[in-house]
């Protein structure tokens, strides 16, 4: 995402960059370890004096996605840009890291630009979803051959399933939209009465929220800023792996953004549970499972 709402896509096409921002006014050329935790252990205390009315996981946001751009992406890699007109840039990063400052996004890298763009309307669905955030960086190398059809012009399928944990395809059919539908619906749920999807600056950021295991489904908050609860829709997959994955994210978040005083719960969110499920949950303290029931009707 480049800039607020695509405010400078133009500009970088045009100039054949991408770039950040995010108010840390120095070089970073000696300052970019191999490793995000060690970036951002030195820089969120700076982010934070400049913010101080911002939380821990504004900071872990703003200095991860500062990195991901400056030293994650390699040369070579592809990226895609929203252009603020349901379409999307795409180009090949071309350099190292660069400082210009006094420059719109000064931290910047060097893209060649394909002389095609991808239309929105084009994607499946859970591309859509996963470029959708508002985050400024998403990982989406888990749609790479979707993404190549879409570069050669090609329309994907609707519906592309390739992961061996999926146990159930027509139940991970179905919930591919239950996480559009439960966020867009949040407050009337039960959830809703006593958490909120996580915001900053009055723009929702808790759907897909990133985590170095993947993307966290929901990231929310309670009513009283005392606890950070993770959601994660079970989407037909094996419960094994649904209970591990869970579990690496609420670690996450209890390093990484938790405050001092916040605890860190789970909530698996699915059509029905099991015996591998119950059992799992039952020697944890900190996650449940909330089932879901779908009623459709018809009345002349």
């Amino acid at each position: 995402m480049l800039g607020a709402k695509s405010v400078f896509a133009d500009d970088c096409f045009r100039n054949s960059y991408i770039g950040a921002d995010f108010d840390i006014n120095q070089d970073l050329t000696n300052d970019l370890p191999d490793n995000w935790r060690d970036f951002n252990k030195k820089f969120i205390p700076i982010w934070q004096k400049s913010h101080p009315d911002k939380s821990k996981v504004a900071a872990g946001l703003s200095c991860g996605a500062l990195w991901s751009i400056c030293k994650g992406l390699a040369i070579g890699d592809i990226v895609i840009c929203p252009n603020g007109s349901g379409s999307y840039y795409v180009g090949e990063v071309s350099s190292e890291y660069k400082y210009l400052p006094n420059n719109e996004l000064p931290h910047r890298r060097d893209v060649k630009w394909f002389p095609i763009e991808i239309e929105r309307s084009a994607m499946s669905d859970a591309l859509r979803n996963s470029t959708g955030s508002i985050g400024t960086v998403s990982d989406i190398t888990k749609y790479k051959d979707e993404i190549e059809s879409l570069i050669k012009g090609q329309r994907p399928p609707s519906i592309v399933s390739t992961d061996e944990t999926i146990e159930d395809p027509t139940i991970f059919a179905l919930e591919k939209y239950l996480e559009e539908f439960l966020v867009s619906n949040w407050k009337s749920t039960s959830l809703g009465k006593e958490y909120n999807i996580f915001e900053e600056d009055g723009e929702l950021v808790g759907q897909q929220f990133p985590s170095d295991t993947g993307p966290i489904d929901i990231l929310a908050i309670s009513k009283d800023k005392k606890t950070l609860l993770v959601v994660e829709l079970k989407k037909g997959r094996v419960s094994d792996n649904v209970v591990g994955q869970i579990q690496r994210y609420m670690g996450y978040v209890k390093d990484e953004l938790a405050e001092p005083h916040q605890a860190v719960k789970g909530i698996i969110i699915g059509l029905e549970d099991d015996i591998r499920l119950t059992r799992a949950l039952s020697v944890t303290s900190n996650i449940e499972f909330y089932k879901y029931e779908i009623s459709f009707k018809l009345y002349k």
